[in-house]
């Protein structure tokens, strides 16, 4: 199997194994699957929540020391840099002109984001169209909201790429009276990069049924190869004004033990409905040192750095998938086109061996590959795997798979 190995070319090297005992690190110090155990002999290959096992962009680091070099930490505000650099960014990674100041916010999370939207734009009990498989996130915010989750199955085509169903999803809209829809770009778990056609359809069916879309674009960063990311508001102009968009540099520069995330709302109406349902809780207030971080990742070498852990993460994906497809024919997977993540399909394999998916998770982690119960996603006889790790803990995993799980 011939597969490029960036993890060591280029400016940053991302083959060095992080030791991260002891440093508040959930991907290591939980296993997140009742009764499974790592048996003696074998190391933890942490491949389940989405935490990436790369050192994160020296400039991160760099502004980060600067500021608490600072002895005073009192008040303050977002400073005119903070958003200068996300207009910047966005510019420069997605071709987005001219964002204005006052369509920027800050949210503690793209969930902390949502739920505020939530309990702006609908009341207990009313229906919210989202794409299956579903984030766990939004399934947890809407049941602690008490909102009620309405699934659109996505489809896989004949060459095993997931699209909208869009018959289904404006049939459910109607059906169910729904006036919020969740938008998910790049797919979360799926890894899909959605078309700007499919985009506009999507919106253009909202419009038609009066509906507000939360677009969560938390991954727009991390898209593989040959793929791009098309913004949601940038497909027209009604899609603009009606869409609430999500981001943050937690996932691209794994830094969601910062916290800070922020929306791009243009629709003055709706920013302010938000910012009022945000401003509630007197809690959705930045870190100092969060702002500094985004200040610091969104730097030309933040670029530099991003576009070098995409040529990983590709290799990874590539990787993992052609092995999969060369050893485990039964278990059947769609190559993500964003994010690390693969979603696997192992109905059949399970099947043929007579097993059950409880038992196949465990003797994954058994032998120290941490992965994820798929099913919580709203697939049965599902497993998810994260990749955003060094390549050599990559083919480790996959050969204890191969010589212990599944042949």
């Amino acid at each position: 199997m011939n597969i490029a190995n960036p993890d060591s070319a280029g400016k940053f090297d991302f083959s060095q194994i992080i030791d991260r005992k002891g440093k508040d690190a959930l991907s290591l110090e939980v296993i997140p699957f009742n009764d499974a155990e790592v048996k003696k002999g074998f190391s933890k290959i942490p491949m389940w929540i989405a935490d990436m096992n790369f050192a994160t962009a020296p400039t991160i680091l760099d502004h980060i020391t600067s500021r608490a070099r600072h002895p005073a930490f009192g008040y303050f505000q977002p400073s005119d840099e903070y958003f200068d650099c996300i207009v910047n960014w966005q510019k420069q990674r997605n071709g987005v002109m001219d964002i204005p100041r006052e369509a920027i916010g800050y949210e503690n999370g793209v969930l902390g984001c949502f739920s505020s939207v939530l309990q702006a734009f609908t009341a207990p009990g009313d229906p919210v169209l989202f794409h299956a498989p579903t984030y766990i996130g939004f399934q947890a915010v809407m049941k602690t909201n008490g909102r009620r989750i309405v699934t659109s199955e996505l489809i896989r085509d004949n060459d095993g790429v997931f699209r909208i169903d869009f018959e289904d999803c404006e049939k459910k809209i109607r059906e169910n009276h729904i006036h919020l829809v969740v938008f998910c770009s790049p797919h979360n778990p799926t890894g899909r990069v959605w078309e700007k056609e499919e985009i506009a359809r999507f919106c253009e069916i909202c419009q038609q049924n009066n509906c507000i879309i939360f677009s969560d674009e938390i991954w727009s960063d991390l898209i593989l190869k040959n793929y791009k990311h098309t913004p949601t508001q940038s497909v027209s102009e009604d899609a603009k004004m009606r869409t609430i968009a999500a981001y943050a540099p937690s996932k691209t520069f794994n830094l969601a033990g910062l916290i800070g995330s922020y929306h791009i709302i243009y629709n003055e109406t709706l920013r302010e409905i938000v910012k009022k349902r945000s401003d509630m809780s007197f809690y959705n207030n930045m870190n100092v040192l969060s702002m500094h971080a985004l200040i610091g990742a969104y730097q030309p070498e933040g670029q530099e750095w991003l576009d070098q852990l995409r040529e990983v993460l590709t290799g990874n994906v590539d990787y993992a998938c052609n092995f999969i497809q060369t050893h485990f024919p039964l278990v059947h997977v769609t190559k993500p086109q964003g994010t690390y993540l693969l979603y696997l399909y192992c109905a059949d394999w399970l099947e043929k061996n007579n097993m059950q998916i409880d038992e196949l998770i465990r003797k994954g982690v058994s032998v120290g590959v941490i992965w994820q119960d798929g099913r919580p996603f709203l697939e049965d006889n599902t497993i998810r795997m994260n990749l955003a790790l060094p390549r050599c803990l990559v083919e480790e995993a996959f050969d204890r798979l191969d010589r212990y799980v599944f042949n």
